[in-house]
């Protein structure tokens, strides 16, 4: 006690001596900015970005090569696992001859004083400099690892130019990973940082060569290298320039720039597959840029992990066409490629089953007059060919039937980010590319679809409550699928099962279309689209294991002629696919599905009066679907030309039989196809009572506009009414503004000549059956 008494302040002082010397190395010594760096999951450099202040910097690594690690300790600091921080030998000789020539001539410098004068950014030579770099020195030796050591010198040491650090320096000089380099590279890049500015690669070359050998040679003599080895190595060239730092995967460097600035990301991209896709992406790019058509975005997810295996944000195109723009994030117009998550949402809800018929007609809402892309109609077509065609008005009408805003809310709980507005600023053309949507989400979206297939076959009959997570492009990520549930996340299996099932249907683009023929074959469930003016081309397919994305385009927005995406999109998706291996296809989702009887001509659940039936399986949510509404009884005369009833024609003689009957307009392009559809005898003229002829205006519309031009001799073109009876044989009287303007018998057809205004259209048959149409004319 006596003792601390008598030493107090000496005590004191020592305290606070050791204190500072303990805090007076900073916890982080380098603060330089680096170069953000993704690497494939197996670790392969993908591409890096130089950093802030233009030095190709790699983020820090804690492990340093062999080859570098002996050439380096050899030529700067040999007795570097020996001594404390500085070796007191080296000093006094560095001293000795420095003092004699009256100049700097020798530093004396251990590496771990080096690594203190790199975090001190090389302050001025000076001997209190040094005696400042020597006491750091020994608390660096306290705090850190020798090895620690060595890897932060190889990391921020510099060599030559604006290359700093052993990972840069290696690609930069050798293209290559410091792990691959020879004795002789190593040796090369071990002498540079002695001497950064006076001596690198392109520059004072014998000068360099001549230290590197001198390295390798006293490598030799301390038994590191054999003979047969400093031989090789010393004939070895050097390195003439830079080499230019791979970039497999630009676009997704710019991706994890922004949320990893300065880091090394190990990514979940496959390097080899990586490198198979951007091959695809180029081939396919030189034949479109001959049609100017320059841009292309590719996404493949796995299925199961939700992490990206290859990612080609842009075509290996010029400056002038954007190459430099990551597409897979970009807002684009969607096309038909949403039309599945209708499909899907309507047999989620029940309202239809997968091969209930739809109409296709010409088809008037309000001010919107949706057309299939060949201008054609097929009268009613089932749901899935309608789907797997994508036609457009059986879409817009189905979006009609469904409703806006409950579609709508299917795809914000999809979380389309992209989708950004409410319902009614789309309206119906949202199911064909009114809205905006991107590549990732697209993906995502299939993806949790297949994978929501895949946890319900694997969970016994259960859902996951967070299925529609983000996918990620980190090796590390674990997707958080949240707690098993009974109920839906979004879709139930059975109606995205269906859906895959009429998307594996689709015809496939030239070169594919036989794929059915070969057990190898893979069934994907895939869609195309195309947005209006030919401005996006989409294909997106998935099978149970892979989900491949393709967008092709002009990045400024340019319409082409061909960027349609059964021809320009899809071609690219199938190369990808057949790159990747085999999947099985889907489980059946029994638990979410029920088998019924179905009308084989209508495909809504059979009636009484369907004539063939078959059992199908379909969603359990369509038992509440109607019975077939297209079937009926009849009633004929014996010969079956004439619809008769007791009024006229005894009991005996009736002839009972079930009839498929569509609509008047419908049947009008259904039988156009169909040859074998038969229109609904008329009733006998003899019979009584029965008033059930069906009309419709094929032309015009209910709250049409339309804007009659004026021929070369300045006459006023006139506007064609047209009318589609169940009995062509019917008379029918024309009435404008409920003026009497024309009859016509079996050809319901006429043509007027308005002036401008507003009008009331209506047609009356020879039983009373009225209908009324209102048109604006503008001249």
């Amino acid at each position: 006690m006596n003792l601390i008494k008598k030493h107090k302040i000496k005590l004191i002082m020592a305290v606070i001596l050791l204190t500072a010397y303990y805090f007076m190395l900073p916890k982080k010594l380098f603060k330089n900015p680096t170069s953000t760096v993704i690497e494939s999951v197996e670790g392969n450099l993908l591409g890096a970005q130089i950093a802030k202040d233009g030095q190709w910097r790699f983020p820090q690594n804690d492990s340093v090569p062999y080859k570098f690690k002996q050439c380096i300790i050899q030529f700067e600091d040999g007795y570097f696992y020996k001594h404390p921080g500085f070796n007191p030998v080296s000093i006094f000789k560095a001293v000795y001859q420095n003092f004699q020539s009256k100049r700097v001539k020798r530093g004396g410098s251990t590496l771990t004083q080096q690594v203190i004068r790199l975090a001190r950014k090389n302050q001025k030579r000076t001997y209190f400099e040094k005696l400042i770099e020597l006491i750091l020195a020994t608390r660096l030796e306290v705090g850190y690892s020798k090895e620690a050591i060595l890897a932060m010198y190889a990391s921020n040491a510099p060599f030559g130019s604006n290359v700093v650090g052993l990972d840069a320096a290696s690609w930069r000089y050798f293209g290559n990973v410091p792990d691959n380099l020879s004795w002789a590279e190593s040796a090369t890049l071990a002498v540079l940082p002695n001497a950064p500015s006076l001596i690198y690669p392109g520059k004072n070359q014998e000068r360099l060569k001549q230290k590197r050998n001198r390295l390798l040679k006293k490598l030799q003599e301390k038994g590191i290298i054999d003979k047969l080895t400093y031989d090789l190595a010393i004939e070895e060239e050097l390195p003439q320039k830079v080499v230019a730092i791979p970039q497999i995967a630009p676009h997704l460097l710019q991706n994890a720039s922004l949320n990893y600035h300065g880091k090394r990301v190990r990514t979940s991209v496959k390097y080899n597959f990586q490198q198979t896709v951007n091959q695809i992406v180029k081939n396919n790019y030189l034949d479109l840029s001959q049609n100017q058509i320059h841009n292309i975005a590719v996404l493949v997810l796995d299925v199961k992990t939700r992490k990206v295996l290859a990612y080609v944000g842009n075509a290996p195109t010029t400056k002038n066409h954007q190459k430099d723009v990551d597409i897979v994030t970009k807002a684009r117009s969607t096309g038909s490629i949403l039309k599945p998550f209708l499909f899907s949402a309507m047999l989620d809800a029940g309202d239809i089953l997968p091969n209930t018929l739809v109409a296709d007609i010409p088809t008037q809402i309000g001010s919107y007059n949706p057309q299939n892309f060949n201008k054609e109609f097929d009268g009613a077509v089932p749901a899935s060919v309608a789907l797997g065609r994508s036609l457009n008005v059986p879409a817009v009408r189905m979006l009609q039937s469904f409703g806006l805003e409950r579609f709508h809310e299917y795809l914000q709980k999809m979380k389309l980010k992209d989708v950004k507005y409410g319902a009614n600023h789309y309206g119906l053309s949202l199911i064909l590319g009114g809205a905006e949507s991107n590549l990732w989400d697209l993906c995502k979206s299939y993806g949790a679809m297949a994978s929501t297939i895949n946890h319900f076959e694997e969970t016994n009959g259960n859902y996951y409550k967070n299925e529609f997570l983000e996918p990620s492009y980190l090796a590390d990520f674990e997707p958080d699928l949240g707690e098993i549930s009974t109920e839906k996340t979004i879709f139930n299996a059975g109606a995205i099962y269906l859906t895959f099932e009429a998307l594996n249907e689709v015809n496939r683009p030239e070169g594919e279309d036989n794929w059915d023929f070969f057990d190898s074959a893979n069934k994907i469930a895939w869609k195309t689209g195309t947005s209006f003016g030919y401005r996006d081309a989409w294909a997106v397919g998935t099978t149970k294991d892979y989900v491949v994305g393709v967008w092709v385009g002009n990045a400024d927005g340019e319409g082409r002629p061909g960027l349609v995406g059964i021809v320009a999109a899809a071609p690219i998706l199938f190369d990808v696919f057949n790159t990747l291996p085999q999947s099985n296809w889907f489980s059946k989702p029994f638990d979410e599905l029920v088998e019924v009887e179905v009308c084989s001509k209508s495909g809504y659940r059979a009636s009484e009066f369907c004539e063939e039936k078959k059992l199908t399986f379909v969603q359990q949510s369509g038992l509440k679907t109607a019975p077939c509404p297209y079937h009926k009884l009849v009633h004929l005369d014996k010969n079956e030309k004439f619809q008769v009833n007791t009024s006229c024609e005894t009991l005996t003689n009736i002839v009972h039989k079930n009839w498929f009957v569509l609509p008047p307009l419908q049947a009008y392009y259904y039988k156009k196809r169909n040859p074998f559809y038969k229109n609904l005898p008329n009733f006998r003229s003899d019979c009584y009572g029965e008033n059930t002829s069906n009309m419709e205006f094929l032309v015009p519309k209910d709250n049409s506009t339309f804007y009659l031009t004026k021929d070369f001799k300045e006459s006023q073109n006139g506007l064609v009414l047209k009318i589609i009876h169940s009995n062509p044989k019917s008379l029918i009287y024309w009435y404008l503004n409920d003026e009497f303007i024309a009859k016509t018998e079996n050809i319901h057809e006429i043509n007027i000549t308005p002036k401008q205004g507003t009008y009331v259209i209506t047609a009356v048959d020879n039983t009373g059956n009225e209908i009324k149409s209102r048109i604006k004319i503008n001249i």
